[in-house]
Order: C-alpha cells, then structure tokens, then sequence
C-alpha cells in the first residue's frame, strides 16, 4: 500500500471516529437516556477503536456498578464486588498481571477524575493495530466526554429531586404550622402564649389549647422521639388523636390512657411521646394534670417553684399503661405554669454548657412578673444571648399560662 493510500485511510478512519463521537455528542445534549449512552459508547469502542473487551463503572446509589461490558461474561461482572478495587487506580494504568482476576482480563485501566474525585472508571484490552495510540487517545477522550456528561445528568437529577424534596418538606411545615393553634384562648382567669421552634423545617413537637364548654382550660404539651419528618408525621396523628379525645372523654385518665392505645397502634411501640396534659378550672381554681414522662413543666407561685411530676410513663412504648397518677393542686394566688420540650434547656454555649434547668428557674422567677408574651419574648432573646451562633440541638416548644385568680 502506498504512503498516499495509507493517509487516505488512516484520514478515512479518523472521519469516522469523529462523526461517531459528534452522534455520541448529539445524544448527550438531546438528554438520550444513559444506557443507550453506555451502548452506543460500547458500540464506538467494539467497531471503531477495535477493543474487545472492556467494562465500564459508574457510581450508582453510593455504590461502585458495572454500567455496561463487552467481551466479558456477566457471571464475571457480578461475581466480584469492585468497591476496594478501584480506588487503587489514580492513572491510567497498563495491567501487568495483576492480582484480582477482573483487572486480569484487561490491558488498561482509565480513572475519569473530577476534582481530584473518580467519576467513573473504565477497562479495555489493547487497541490493534499501528495506529493503537492514536486509537486510545480517541477512546480515553470519549470515555471523558461520556463521563462527564453522566456526572451532569446525575447532578441535574439530585438537584431536581432535592429540590422536589424541598418544595414537599415547605408544604409539610405549613401544613404542621396550620396544625397548631396561632391564637391562643385569653380571658379574665389566663392568658397563654407559645414558642414553635422546629429544628428542621418540620418538627415532632407539639402543643395545644381547648377551652371547654363549661368553662375550664385543657392544654398539652408533647414531644415525639426523633426529628424532621417521621417524628411531624407522627406528631400529625396525636394532634389529631387529641382532638377527638378532647370532645368524648370525661377525665384526663380516660384521654391518656387512650391515647397511649392508639400511639401503640400506630407505632408496635418503635417510637413513643412524651406528653403533660392539664386541666385548669377557674371557678374552684383547682388544676389536674399527668405528666407522661415528660420534662416536668415548673409551676411558679410567688417565690415558689413546683415541678410538675405526676403521671406516667411515656406513651406508646406499652400497650397498657403500667401506672398512672394524676397530680392536683388548688391555687389560692396568681401562677404561672411554664411548661416546655427538652429542646430549651439542651441548648449550649460555645463553651459546651448546657442552658439547663439551673438557668432557667433563675430566669423565670426574675422575669415571672412579665405577661405570657412579653416572659417569652424575653427568653428567646435570653437564650440567643446565651447559645452564642451554637445551632439549636432540636425542637424547642415552650407553652406559658399565667393563671389569675
């Protein structure tokens, strides 16, 4: 053959390279589904570059996957879990012998790094021919392109899911925000006032207020083990568990206990709430409460602070509650029952400290003089002041009512 026939061919031979690799181009920006990505790749090495064998890993779902393979048995491709391996390869590598028999049946290994990081990693045997460099170095920037170009799908594809993801996760807030009352009851006898601090967009936090017909005060207070999205969907059936409670039961034992029955249900006792329900009846001034294993709420008379501990123990975690003990007192002057989540006194300082129950009976009996509002107000400025830019550790929901007698 000629030196011209040669040029004729080898340019011949390069027009074809580069019309597949513009179709193989096209495709990625028409968003051509992957594996008919990964095949038409396969198809441009098997018939035009003239590799036999190769296999080609993409990372699927945190996992190293062989995506698509030529000349190789599938039993081969499956058999061998690659997640150790491929780390090794940094370069492209020729295989001399190497020890894992997957890498033994290739040539080369070609590492495609994107930021210092393996996006993909492909294995060939030898290009034929004179021209084999030349062949390879066509081969090693398609596989590039190609790589690439799958990186950007996947990337695209997380975004879009995240911010689907997202736009869920603000629907599901304004929902549970909907699902807790925003004006809370006032009268002559009390006046409430709330703090609703989740700590991710949706919480497992909850409380609410009802003002029965004959005339006394029902308010809770719960706290469901966990955070975000399992702890607010659970969160959703006690709000509404509480609410037919509410309207049918007699007493606090009957409310509790059942509540405890349908939590079980729902849950077979893998998750649990912690729970202080009361009742305020101004005309005997008399308030009746349970504290289901919950932080006990303080209850401030002058200079006195009385935690409010009887009760039972967490809800949901039994079928049947074990003991139950309901707590009374009869008020004979202005009170303030502060009850709040674990979130308030687990918030810490640059120096580690917790903001605890030691700082905050201090405050309260300083500040228990203010109106419900006001009182709050003034401790969401006390323990911003306090937690220095530390992020909030979980949920923080604070109920305040200031009883008058």
């Amino acid at each position: 053959m000629s030196n011209i026939e040669q040029l004729e061919r080898e340019l011949s031979l390069r027009k074809l390279q580069l019309s597949n690799l513009l179709t193989l181009t096209q495709a990625i920006n028409e968003n051509v589904p992957a594996a008919e990505l990964y095949k038409m790749y396969c198809d441009f090495l098997r018939w035009h570059i003239g590799i036999s064998k190769m296999a080609l890993f993409f990372r699927e779902n945190g996992r190293w996957q062989c995506v698509q393979w030529e000349g190789i048995s599938d039993d081969d491709v499956h058999r061998y879990d690659m997640s150790e391996v491929l780390p090794r390869f940094v370069t492209n590598t020729r295989v001399n012998g190497d020890e894992h028999p997957f890498v033994r049946q290739f040539d080369l290994v070609l590492p495609v790094m994107h930021k210092r990081e393996p996006i993909a990693y492909a294995f060939w045997s030898e290009a034929p021919g004179e021209d084999a460099y030349s062949k390879l170095q066509i081969a090693i920037a398609i596989t590039n392109v190609l790589a690439v170009a799958i990186e950007n799908k996947r990337l695209f594809k997380n975004q879009l899911q995240q911010e689907i993801f997202n736009r869920e996760v603000q629907y599901a807030a304004e929902i549970q925000q909907a699902l807790v009352p925003v004006q809370l009851p006032s009268s002559q006898h009390y006046q409430l006032s709330s703090i609703y601090k989740p700590h991710f967009a949706v919480g497992g936090d909850y409380y609410d207020v009802f003002e029965i017909k004959d005339g006394s005060l029902i308010f809770c207070i719960a706290d469901v083990t966990g955070k975000g999205i399992p702890a607010a969907l659970l969160m959703s059936n006690i709000q509404a568990t509480l609410n037919a409670l509410v309207t049918r039961c007699q007493s606090l034992e009957e409310m509790v206990t059942e509540m405890n029955a349908a939590i079980f249900r729902v849950t077979g006792g893998d998750r649990f709430i912690t729970l202080f329900i009361c009742r305020y009846e101004p005309h005997h001034r008399s308030l009746h409460y349970i504290n289901a294993g919950h932080t006990p709420p303080l209850l401030l008379c002058e200079d006195e602070v009385i935690p409010l501990t009887n009760g039972c123990t967490i809800l949901g975690g039994l079928p049947k509650l074990p003991f139950l003990e309901i707590g009374g007192l009869c008020l004979l002057r202005n009170a303030t029952l502060f009850a709040y989540t674990d979130g308030l006194t687990d918030v810490r300082n640059n120096r580690g400290e917790f903001f605890s129950e030691e700082r905050l009976i201090p405050f309260l009996k300083e500040n228990c003089h203010l109106d419900a509002r006001k009182l709050n107000t003034t401790l969401l400025e006390h323990v911003e002041n306090f937690r220095q830019q530390q992020p909030l550790p979980d949920d923080i929901t604070v109920l305040t009512c200031k009883i008058f007698i």
